[in-house]
């Protein structure tokens, strides 16, 4: 497929700078695939739209506040470093821009300091020195790494905005945004109505975002995140397609980490590594019935996968329906489930 097919409807006025409150308070538009048609509700409408023992799926990953300000030396020029992922041994993947070359060093605070280690087209790495766990450090000075088109800079309301209730595993750039719906009364509602909920983690990074630059979309490369998806949701997915329930997958991360654990017969199995899957349309869903996602950028691999799973043109028209009724977009805005 070209990607010219994926400009899909459009309007930047609608882009959110922050969340409704309370978050479950936002809409949602539910796209009927069987009969075609779209309905509006709100996120707090989820458990009348699922039937008992049906089983909500969301990532658990926790966003960094990895977004640190620090002075290139030599020079002092000041500079901003997006730490991506912690390699260990003190060597980070690190995301910044301008000129740089192995042994320059970007000063942090009075004590720490990251030191080029690699910069090449690819991939650019530090080796962090500090006499604190440098964990400790981001979580003091850092500030959260909203995408770029919320045109604002982050505050302090934003680490509770931008973060989950299910939010424990720390190693995220970006929030899993559909999860960013959920509350404490929309969980009891759901246990209410007899739906389950697991967990599985995918840590959001620079490949979820990498702009999609080749005509023909299936030439991309992804580029690899890490998943886990443990023992125990395993068994629940397991017990839950047997006894005829659905699995709702919260976010197009959860997707992507249950149908890269899926067998071809789409049993999920235990997993925790990478990986590098790239759904598009023509794809074969194994382990996902129901999916509820935020709305995405046109041209992005995230609006690829949503396609795949609902169809193109169900989506264009999905975006348009979204459009003329003024829906929020994109990370702080509203959602749709397509089932």
């Amino acid at each position: 497929m070209l990607l010219s097919e994926f400009d899909f409807p459009f309007d930047s006025s609608l882009i959110a700078s922050k969340p409704v409150e309370p978050r479950d308070q936002a809409r949602l538009l539910v796209v009927d695939r069987g009969a075609g048609r779209f309905f509006h509700r709100r996120v707090l409408d989820l458990p009348s739209l699922l039937k008992p023992g049906d089983l909500v799926v969301v990532n658990d990953t926790k966003v960094m506040a990895a977004r640190l300000n620090g002075r290139k030396q030599p020079g002092g020029r000041q500079v901003d470093v997006l730490f991506v992922k912690d390699l260990g041994g003190g060597i980070w993947e690190v995301l910044l821009k301008g000129r740089f070359q192995p042994g320059d060093a970007i000063e942090l605070t009075s004590q720490t300091r990251a030191v080029i280690v690699e910069r090449g087209e690819s991939r650019t790495t530090v080796r962090v020195e500090s006499p604190r766990p440098f964990q400790e450090v981001m979580r003091e000075i850092g500030r959260m790494p909203l995408p770029p088109y919320i045109k604002r800079e982050p505050t302090a309301e934003d680490r509770t905005w931008y973060q989950t209730l299910f939010a424990r595993q720390e190693g995220a750039v970006a929030a899993p945004t559909a999860g960013l719906h959920f509350t404490d009364r929309l969980l009891a509602s759901l246990r209410e109505h007899g739906v389950m909920l697991a967990t599985v983690t995918l840590h959001v990074g620079p490949a979820t975002f990498r702009p999609v630059t080749v005509e023909r979309i299936e030439d991309h490369s992804m580029g690899a995140e890490w998943i886990e998806v443990s023992v125990e949701t395993a068994e629940l997915l397991r017990r839950t397609k047997a006894a005829g329930g659905r699995v709702v997958a919260v976010g197009t991360t959860v997707v992507r980490a249950l149908e890269s654990a899926a067998d071809p017969n789409g049993t999920v199995r235990p997993f925790r590594g990478e990986t590098e899957l790239f759904i598009v349309p023509g794809y074969r869903f194994r382990a996902v019935d129901i999916l509820m996602t935020n709305f995405h950028l046109p041209r992005t691999t995230l609006l690829m996968l949503v396609s795949a799973f609902a169809g193109v043109e169900r989506m264009r028209a999905a975006y348009q329906e979204a459009i003329n009724e003024r829906y929020r977009l994109y990370s702080y805005g509203d959602a749709m489930l397509i089932r």
